[in-house]
């Protein structure tokens, strides 16, 4: 058998090859079963995600922000948050424009027709002062009033354990607060039973 680490021709009866060491066993087992090891697949490649359908594209982005702890009420405040920086960025955009151009027709170097046009630049402000209003109206209002429509026509996601006071379990996954829950993950596992068993 040859070493496929350096070369070299080792006996079949060697577990280990005397030049490097390699694991010739390893090397035997897989040219017998004939499985490629490191077989490349294009399912876990952002061609993959490319091609997903919006559908299916949809359900990944859910299944991350679930497991990220992200709930529609914090979404909710990233847009509110988002809105407002972007307002503010509109209104500083407005007041630059307008310092910047009244310096300008100031100046004297302009015709009459720039002059007016340059007067009225400042007004480019009010496109990001619009995105943000409508992204914070979609925070506080629209987005509201879906999640709460959402709210009702779920199931809920987790269920108490009879007998447990409500303060003993986790928190939700977006709080930094540790204690220690107050159950086992066998507990109450027979409750489906009719007859409870008697414990000895």
């Amino acid at each position: 058998m040859f070493c496929p680490q350096c070369g070299s021709t080792q006996s079949d009866e060697l577990r280990f090859c005397k030049s490097c060491g390699v694991n010739l066993e390893v090397v035997r087992r897989s040219v017998e079963a004939g499985n490629v090891p490191g077989k490349f697949d294009w399912s876990k490649t952002w061609v993959a995600e490319m091609l997903m359908s919006g559908e299916e594209a949809i359900k990944r982005e859910k299944e991350i922000e679930r497991l990220q702890g992200i709930t529609p009420d914090v979404k909710r405040r990233n847009e509110i948050k988002a809105g407002v920086i972007t307002a503010s960025v509109g209104i500083g955009v407005m007041v630059f424009l307008y310092i910047f151009m009244q310096g300008i027709i100031l100046s004297g170097q302009t015709k009459p027709g720039e002059a007016e046009i340059l007067s009225r630049i400042w007004i480019a402000g009010l496109i990001p002062i619009m995105v943000g209003l409508a992204l914070i109206i979609n925070g506080v209002f629209v987005s509201k009033m879906f999640s709460g429509q959402e709210r009702r026509g779920e199931a809920p996601t987790t269920r108490e354990l009879p007998g447990k006071p409500s303060s003993e379990y986790l928190p939700p996954a977006d709080t930094s607060e540790l204690f220690p829950a107050g159950f086992s993950v066998t507990d109450e596992t027979t409750a489906h039973l009719r007859v409870p068993r008697q414990q000895k």
